[in-house]
């Protein structure tokens, strides 16, 4: 049995380490093994409904969007997997079938269950 720590959030003791982080399973919250005595201000991107979104999640558009450079849209309902987290204006950095590399802001999207 290892000696991880507790989530810092939640308090959960069921913490586990993942590519040199430390997760939480009970509530999401992510973190690295040295930061909790630091209290650094975690990078946390919620999507439309407020789920916590991580790197590798698939997300639904949920509006239309117009697409800069394109005279096509994105539609409602355009499923988006394996995305990535960056810090920005637009936070999801995404390969869209169709129109290809490109940026959505995170409140117009919800994860899929």
């Amino acid at each position: 049995m290892s000696n991880l720590p507790n989530c810092p959030e939640c308090k959960s003791t069921y913490t586990y380490e993942d590519r040199g982080l430390l997760i939480c399973p009970e509530c999401g919250f992510e973190w690295s093994p040295g930061e909790e005595a630091s209290g650094q201000e975690e990078f946390v991107v919620r999507d439309a409904n407020g789920t916590v979104l991580v790197d590798g999640d698939s997300v639904t558009v949920i509006k239309d969007l117009k697409v800069k450079g394109s005279s096509s849209a994105l539609k409602i309902g355009t499923k988006v997997k394996n995305i990535r987290l960056v810090e920005g204006d637009h936070n999801i950095d995404c390969k869209i079938d169709g129109f290809g590399a490109m940026k959505l802001k995170s409140e117009f999207v919800k994860k899929n269950g």
